[in-house]
């Protein structure tokens, strides 16, 4: 993995990733088939869990497009999610996406901005909700500014929190003519960026498009999130805990599913258009414990109750007719108990990945008084 860091010099900056070096690679709309076929793309948080494997989807199913990772490595973010990785193919520059000045050196010469990069974790978003706005606000401003001036297309990765919960029993599920009611710091701070996204179309012409999602798991995922954080705490022999009743809904997708779908909607999707991925995965909390539990050669049982968190969204429930319907995109992972089988197998495999991680979370959890 080639790292080029922030402070270097401009011009080294610019040899990496500026214009002189993907000039001849650029490329706009294929001739009469009107897919927007890239060659050198900038993904945004891609050390993170979902940016990550995206990176990983592209290197694997287009070996003729180049990837710049953009990612500031804060404590989601961990250049060993793309480790092993050709070099030749995919570099990785460590900044800040508020660094107008950075952008201003890594930007050129790219003809996609798919931008994953967010603060993404609903109880840090509460304990201190200041880096969201930073990063999800401000930093989705600076990626559009700079995606206007080169006129690069953009791609903004958004979740399906943004419209905030529905009731256990109601049989509706969130479209993209669902309204915004975000419950959270978090999921405010992403409608916000949505909002952002959708006014530099409007205003500006700029070539962008969104993307909401359900709930990702798979490979690479924080210790923090509530699917490896329930493995990882069965594996060190620790019990399981579980936020209220555990009859919260989310709706689940493979990680792999969400890549899949992003790649199709920054190809061939529609300017200025939203696209919600999801893949019928529902199922509450409780459900998905208990499954991890008995996969794991445990009692269903064997987990301690904690009080609920401020404002835990009800249900989330995605319905993802548009993008089949307009780009036949259909998820392949659809059996969720084998995935899950396979999730575990990853995180039993790679223990020296999560260990130091979860050490370093629980740390600053006991720091924040959480």
């Amino acid at each position: 993995m080639l790292y080029v860091y922030a402070y270097l010099c401009w011009a080294c900056a610019g040899c990496v990733s500026g214009a002189g070096r993907y000039a001849e690679g650029v490329s706009n709309m294929a001739a009469n088939s009107g897919v927007f076929e890239p060659r050198n793309i900038l993904v945004t948080g891609g050390c993170g869990f979902i940016g990550a494997n995206f990176v990983r989807y592209v290197a694997r199913n287009h070996p003729d497009v180049h990837v710049t990772v953009l990612d500031k490595l804060t404590y989601a973010g961990n250049p060993e999610n793309i480790a092993g990785l050709p070099e030749s193919r995919v570099e990785l520059v460590v900044g800040d996406i508020c660094d107008a000045a950075l952008l201003e050196r890594v930007v050129p010469g790219h003809d996609a901005i798919v931008h994953f990069a967010a603060e993404s974790h609903n109880d840090n978003s509460i304990a201190d909700p200041e880096p969201f706005i930073r990063t999800n606000v401000e930093g989705t401003m600076r990626l559009l500014e700079a995606a206007r001036k080169y006129d690069v297309r953009f791609h903004h990765i958004s979740t399906d929190e943004v419209y905030g919960d529905l009731a256990l029993d109601d049989p509706a599920r969130f479209s993209e003519c669902s309204p915004y009611r975000p419950s959270s710091p978090y999921s405010a701070s992403k409608a916000a960026s949505d909002h952002l996204v959708r006014a530099w179309v409007r205003t500006y012409g700029l070539r962008a498009t969104i993307s909401n999602c359900s709930n990702n798991y798979g490979p690479y995922q924080h210790v923090e999130k509530f699917i490896p954080r329930q493995i990882t705490s069965i594996l060190e022999g620790i019990r399981p805990k579980l936020y209220g009743t555990g009859e919260n809904v989310r709706d689940w997708i493979h990680t792999e599913d969400h890549s899949s779908a992003v790649w199709e909607i920054l190809t061939r999707g529609r300017i200025g258009e939203t696209y919600l991925i999801g893949a019928n995965g529902e199922m509450s909390n409780i459900a998905v414990l208990r499954m991890i539990l008995r996969l794991m050669g445990q009692p269903e049982d064997a987990f301690d109750w904690t009080r609920d968190r401020p404002g835990h969204d009800r249900r989330y429930a995605i319905d993802a007719s548009k993008l089949h319907a307009e780009l036949g995109w259909k998820p392949m992972h659809t059996n969720f108990e084998s995935g899950l089988r396979a999730t575990i197998d990853w995180y039993t495999n790679h223990r020296e990945w999560w260990v130091a991680s979860k050490a370093a979370t629980e740390a600053r959890y006991r720091a924040q008084g959480m």
